[in-house]
């Protein structure tokens, strides 16, 4: 059903409601394409005959969601759509990607080898500043910006002297480059989530105004014989990328 193809109904559920679940149904159909206008709210005032608060308390719900963002002389613009990504998978950003049918790739990729930064230093057993592998990749969804990922890999178990190349991390990804030049393969890992705000470089790269909402991401990826092997720093934009998070009582 078209969004305005029926009247609302006057009852126990809020028009604003109403309004917001169609337009949120023809979202999920794809008859809204990301980048695209939602009808504006003089035109929801037209159709419907409500007031500007209700169309504006419609509009501000699928904000809310992520679902669409707020643009002066644009109107309600089409988001894309959320990552979701459950807590309990350790898989590497392209796995993550194609297991939700996006097209994973990256951007200002640089592969080197530098002095290994405190943190990951520590999470890794290293003595500051040891020189290990370092990637530094730009995540794209779907041709767009979805995070920033720099990895520091364990000098005694991967050789600073034998890095990946640029080639091996576009076509295999890093943990499919591991395990197949390497011989280590990824198993476990522990992860620390907050959220933080960008700045600077970070902002600029990742398309975001000075001050947004980001998802910082620290792991520290194990091997199959409990070292400590990669030491991964990531930020994703707040309006494309979240965690799940499923719970069992007992």
């Amino acid at each position: 059903m078209a969004w305005d193809a029926e009247d609302l109904v006057v009852g126990p559920v809020p028009l604003w409601y109403q309004i917001a679940e169609r337009l949120r149904t023809c979202l999920q159909k794809g008859e809204f394409r990301t980048g695209e206008a939602l009808p504006s709210e003089a035109a929801l005032n037209r159709r419907f005959g409500v007031s500007r608060t209700t169309a504006r308390a419609a509009l501000d719900s699928l904000e809310q969601e992520g679902l669409i963002t707020r643009r002066s002389g644009r109107g309600s613009i089409v988001a894309p759509a959320r990552v979701d990504v459950p807590l309990n998978l350790m898989a590497s950003f392209a796995e993550d990607m194609r297991a939700r049918g996006l097209e994973p790739a990256y951007a200002d990729l640089h592969v080197d080898v530098a002095p290994c930064d405190a943190v990951a230093a520590r999470e890794l057993g290293l003595r500051t500043p040891e020189p290990a592998i370092r990637v530094d990749r730009l995540l794209l969804a779907d041709g767009s910006a979805i995070g920033i990922s720099t990895s520091w890999l364990d000098p005694r178990v991967v050789d600073i002297e034998k890095p990946p190349t640029v080639d091996d991390v576009l076509v295999d990804g890093l943990y499919g480059w591991l395990e197949r030049v390497v011989g280590v393969r990824m198993t476990r890992g522990s992860e620390v989530i907050e959220a933080s705000v960008v700045t600077g470089e970070v902002a600029l790269r990742l398309g975001l105004a000075e001050g947004a909402a980001v998802l910082t991401a620290r792991r520290t990826a194990h091997d199959l014989a409990g070292r400590p092997v990669e030491h991964v720093w990531r930020q994703y934009r707040g309006d494309r990328y979240r965690y799940l998070v499923e719970s069992v009582r007992p």
